[in-house]
């Protein structure tokens, strides 16, 4: 076991947590016993009590199993941008002993299909202005029923919030076959059969990639689950007195677990945005006496870029954190000027469902992914011997706890890629290559695997490179990360044309053509065009030369 970091473990904190052997929905009914007239969500001003929440989400449960044939352990897709609607459809699956499957929602319809087709989902939960991408899947896929709301059904109270005009859009549900409205599953009130998911079941399977193309769903059960959220609760001592201000994507398992399940499994009250605002933020913060932050980057950079900042009382937040990439130095400085507060920045990934990683909020070292959380052993491996590495060595990190994914969802072969045996014990490969210092933080310097971030969202390189390949004027592409300003990472394409489009076809053709098929941040920002690929011996595209080719121009 590590516990070089022990030294630093914040203080009064025991290094063991005990994971509640329940389901994450026990969560919502304990809170909503506790404090039934106290909100769980404040959506642009507009407040939800848990009370509502948990009467509107066994409402919804029933109707899933009682109208929608939804059974235990079947797969559900959760298709929703951030509101009331992704956090109420999230645990009415689980209270129908159901699987969620979050959906990035700036998927398009061909990318929403391998998520249907994989996870076998005949049941979606969305909201309206995603429906034209849902439409085309109902009877030439699995897909049978659809439950659609409309954001605006949750604004019950006049504001001036900038609220986006999508979200103030009233409501308009498709008269289609298959599909309910939101407010017609809710005036059922269908009563669910008796909860029985519990700690070992299936209740996420939030999908990934890499370098084999496809997303991959990852199998997280209500215990690893429970087992970051309750460690959210304990490392940051989140009460019900917390208000978190949730705008990072809850379909990600950052935005999922620091903006949902941790605060609901807390008692306290959320502050939703649907579209990331900085004066919308600065707003909230100031009027719901928001107490932490979890961001990336690029949101950070933004906010302290609004003029007006200086005008608003940001003095309830106690918290500012984050994770995805390390905060440059200068932006961190400037935080802690701004706001007298530290970012503390964790690391983690899909499989581990969140953090594995997080600085101590007493001792946080800047760009620094943190030491190993509750029950956590992490340790570095060289990735060509195994060897396990000292000190500010590099190499590959790995992992286990019980925050740990149980595998790849029908994919055996990358499941047991996925893991080695190692001192006895059975670790998750990371595929991320770093060290640890001599007092046991773990620093991240670059990615064995092939995964491109720009501003937060993962962009796996062989996915881009699928579609692209359906270009009818492209010979061959490769796809790489390359620096950008704003986004910290971009996606370039570089494409060998077939020889009839030499000459004809421009940049700006690739990149609109892609916007219509992929969503925007996968969306190459970069096209260059080559007259060939450089290609290993065996005749694969040596990505990593052209990778290595980008760098260098930086």
């Amino acid at each position: 076991m590590f516990t070089r970091h022990f030294s630093s473990w914040p203080a009064g904190l025991p290094h063991s947590l005990r994971i509640p052997r329940t389901s994450v929905y026990y969560n919502l009914e304990v809170s909503a016993t506790r404090y039934p007239e106290c909100a769980v969500i404040d959506y642009y001003g507009s407040r939800i009590r848990y009370s509502q929440m948990k009467r509107e989400v066994d409402a919804l449960a029933g109707f899933l199993q009682r109208r929608c044939g939804v059974t235990k352990g079947d797969r559900v897709l959760l298709y929703c941008q951030n509101g009331p609607h992704f956090m109420l459809g999230y645990y009415a699956i689980l209270r129908a002993d159901a699987v969620v499957v979050p959906v990035n929602p700036m998927n398009l319809t061909e990318e929403l299909r391998h998520y249907v087709e994989d996870g076998e989902a005949r049941t979606i939960v969305s909201t309206q202005e995603l429906w034209d991408r849902i439409a085309p899947l109902i009877g030439t896929s699995a897909l049978e029923n659809a439950l659609i709301g409309a954001h605006s059904e949750y604004l019950t109270v006049p504001t001036d919030l900038p609220v986006p005009d999508f979200v103030r859009a009233p409501a308009a549900i498709p008269a289609y076959g298959g599909v309910t409205s939101w407010r017609e599953a809710l005036g059922a009130a269908l009563a669910p059969g008796p909860h029985l998911a519990g700690p070992d079941d299936l209740a996420v399977m939030p999908y990934t990639s890499g370098t084999t193309g496809k997303p991959k769903g990852c199998m997280h059960t209500h215990s690893s689950v429970l087992s970051t959220s309750t460690a959210g609760c304990h490392w940051r001592g989140a009460s019900s007195g917390a208000v978190p201000l949730a705008v990072l994507p809850m379909f990600h398992v950052t935005g999922m677990q620091a903006g949902m399940n941790t605060p609901i499994q807390a008692g306290a009250m959320s502050v939703v945005m649907t579209r990331w605002d900085r004066e919308c933020a600065a707003m909230q913060i100031e009027r719901a006496r928001v107490t932490s932050f979890t961001a990336i980057t690029t949101m950070v950079v933004d906010f302290l870029a609004n003029p007006n900042l200086s005008k608003y009382d940001l003095s309830s937040m106690t918290t500012l954190g984050g994770g995805g990439a390390a905060m440059p130095e200068a932006l961190a400085k400037k935080l802690n000027d701004m706001l007298g507060l530290e970012f503390i920045e964790g690391y983690g990934l899909t499989e581990t469902m969140a953090p594995s990683h997080s600085n101590p909020p007493q001792r946080p070292k800047r760009q620094c992914g943190g030491i190993p959380i509750f029950d956590t052993d992490s340790r570095v491996l060289d990735p060509e011997t195994l060897r396990e590495c000292g000190p500010n060595e590099v190499g590959e990190i790995v992992m286990r706890g019980p925050q740990v994914f149980k595998g790849y969802w029908r994919q055996e072969k990358a499941t047991a890629e996925a893991f080695i045996e190692h001192d006895g014990e059975r670790f998750f490969r990371s595929g991320d290559l770093g060290y640890y210092d001599e007092e046991g933080y773990f620093f991240i310097t670059d990615r064995l695997k092939r995964m491109i971030n720009a501003s937060g969202f993962k962009v796996w390189p062989a996915e881009v490179e699928a579609m692209l390949y359906a270009h009818p004027d492209i010979q061959e592409a490769c796809i790489i990360g390359t620096l950008d300003a704003y986004r910290g990472e971009t996606v370039k394409a570089v494409i060998v044309l077939k020889p009839a489009a030499r000459g004809r076809v421009k940049a700006d053709d690739i990149t609109g053509w892609a916007h219509e098929r992929m969503a925007a941040f996968k969306v190459p920002r970069v096209v260059e065009f080559v007259d060939e690929l450089p290609k290993t011996a065996t005749g694969k595209v040596f990505w990593r030369q052209l990778q290595e080719r980008e760098r260098r121009k930086s």
